[in-house]
């Protein structure tokens, strides 16, 4: 007995000190550039970023109010809230494995033995009873001992795992603001693009109505009315497809606020300007991103678990060492179930050793360093990509803006062209088709200057995103 309590002392303390097989994680080098190579030529700063409501810079109560409501009610938001949830879960389910397991049970049955039986049978004298009732009650319990860590590894996977979910739900509200933010400001512009159209459609209306007149009168030919006509048409037929494009921006913000698609239509039927963007954007250093993006984050939580899971598999080389034991009452009578001649217990150690299973352990091995490889890789890939993105989102914002600039200076121009041609044909100097290509022009230029608005807007949307804004580290689920 005094063996047997050594042994298990040995077992407990192995359990507790021994060593954990597989490799140990460490975070991968990553040796980012120390400055962007795309020159900060759009108002931005290298001044660290406070970015997590980025959304408020742009100064539009009802962006703000959307967005406050749809990190409150979108659905994939709810999925990825659910998932964390599941992994933490999952964290308790692998936890669990490092403690004892005990099960209760208890049983009746009523037994009759054979008369017959070859050992028994003819011993037994006569008169006694074949039939009995046999009551049992009692507890089992085993204990699988860690001693190779392959349950500590597995422990080490699930957390890695947990957090990599908590990253890839920040990652989809960081999507969800963008979107949000993206589709109002879209929603914005088509009301202001219609609005124009319907105003320079008042102008060719009027247009027509004056070259008609002067046909009437014998000023003209017919051809400066149908050339006018021609031109109203074509602006007419662009105002279905921005109607279209404000419908469909407003039905995408009902869906992400988790609303019937219709639900906002009435919400934002008053026409307000394009947000714009502010003066000032600081975007960081190129090393931020690393704490900063969750998807970065995410993809080394992953790498972390993908690296124990391997120590989860090299466990299965070593011999596994469990405590086992039993302990209950048994009788035939239910009036002396639990007295102490009813008592029985046994209790021991096992050990169970997997001698040949032609490879199978060896090869699960070799998937998971496979899978921990291409865990890697894909950590790799994601920082180059967030790189990517920020600098092209520089490029973007920046041109954009210098685009715009160009755009408003010609919209200027082709304002004083209109009136300076108007007035030359009114004065019988130049033809009718001149104001009408004034017309078009300035028309082309105030759509193209309000598009680029848009543009200049949406690009600093994506370049906040590329950055990792929209979520808070402290939130809780």
């Amino acid at each position: 007995m005094k063996a047997l309590r050594t042994f298990l002392v040995l077992l407990a303390i192995g359990s507790v000190a021994g060593c954990t097989v597989g490799p140990n994680y460490h975070l991968p080098e990553s040796n980012p550039p120390a400055q962007w190579s795309e020159p900060l030529a759009g108002g931005e700063t290298n001044n660290s970023p406070s970015i997590a409501t980025w959304w408020k810079s742009f100064n539009d109560t009802e962006l703000d109010s959307l967005v406050e409501r749809a990190v409150r009610s979108n659905l994939d938001l709810r999925i990825a809230e659910a998932r964390v949830r599941e992994a933490r879960a999952q964290c308790g389910v692998v936890y669990a494995g490092l403690w004892p397991s005990v099960d209760a049970s208890g049983s009746y049955a009523r037994e009759r033995m054979s008369a017959n039986q070859p050992l028994l049978g003819p011993l037994l004298p006569p008169g006694i009873p074949l039939s009995n009732n046999v009551y049992q009650a009692g507890f089992d319990a085993s204990w699988e001992l860690d001693v190779f860590g392959g349950t500590r590894r597995a422990v080490e996977a699930a957390d890695a795992g947990s957090a990599a979910a908590v990253y890839s739900r920040q990652d989809v509200q960081l999507t969800l603001v963008s979107e949000v933010a993206r589709n109002y400001i879209e929603a914005r512009s088509f009301q202001r693009r219609l609005a124009i159209a319907r105003e320079n459609i008042k102008a060719q209306q009027d247009a027509v109505a004056l070259a008609h007149d002067r046909f009437e009168h014998g000023l003209t030919s017919d051809l400066d009315t149908e050339q006018a006509a021609t031109v109203l048409a074509q602006t007419e037929a662009q105002v279905p497809t921005m109607e279209k494009g404000l419908q469909t921006s407003i039905h995408r913000l009902g869906v992400l606020l988790g609303q019937e698609p219709g639900a906002l239509l009435t919400e934002l039927a008053t026409v307000e300007p394009i947000p714009a963007a502010p003066p000032k954007v600081p975007v960081g250093l190129p090393s931020d991103l690393l704490c900063r993006r969750p998807d970065i984050r995410g993809a080394e939580r992953q790498l972390a678990a993908a690296t124990a899971q391997i120590g989860v598999a090299t466990a299965d080389l070593f011999p596994k060492f469990s405590l086992t034991g039993d302990a209950g009452f048994q009788g035939i009578s239910a009036s002396d179930w639990f007295t102490a001649g009813s008592r029985f217990w046994s209790v021991g150690p096992t050990v169970q050793w997997r001698i040949f299973d032609a490879g199978r352990i060896r090869a699960n091995i070799r998937v998971k360093n496979a899978r921990q490889e291409q865990a890697l890789a894909s950590y790799e890939k994601t920082v180059l990509t967030s790189f990517e993105d920020v600098e092209n989102a520089l490029v973007a914002y920046a041109k954009e803006q210098t685009r715009n600039v160009s755009l408003e200076e010609a919209v200027k121009r082709s304002r004083n062209s209109l009136q300076i041609s108007s007035q030359r044909y009114a004065n019988g100097l130049s033809n009718f088709i001149d104001v009408l290509d004034a017309e078009r022009s300035l028309y082309q230029a105030q759509d193209n200057l309000v598009q680029s608005d848009q543009a200049v807007s949406q690009d600093l949307i994506a370049l906040y995103k590329a950055l990792g804004g929209g979520w808070e580290e402290s939130k809780k689920l």
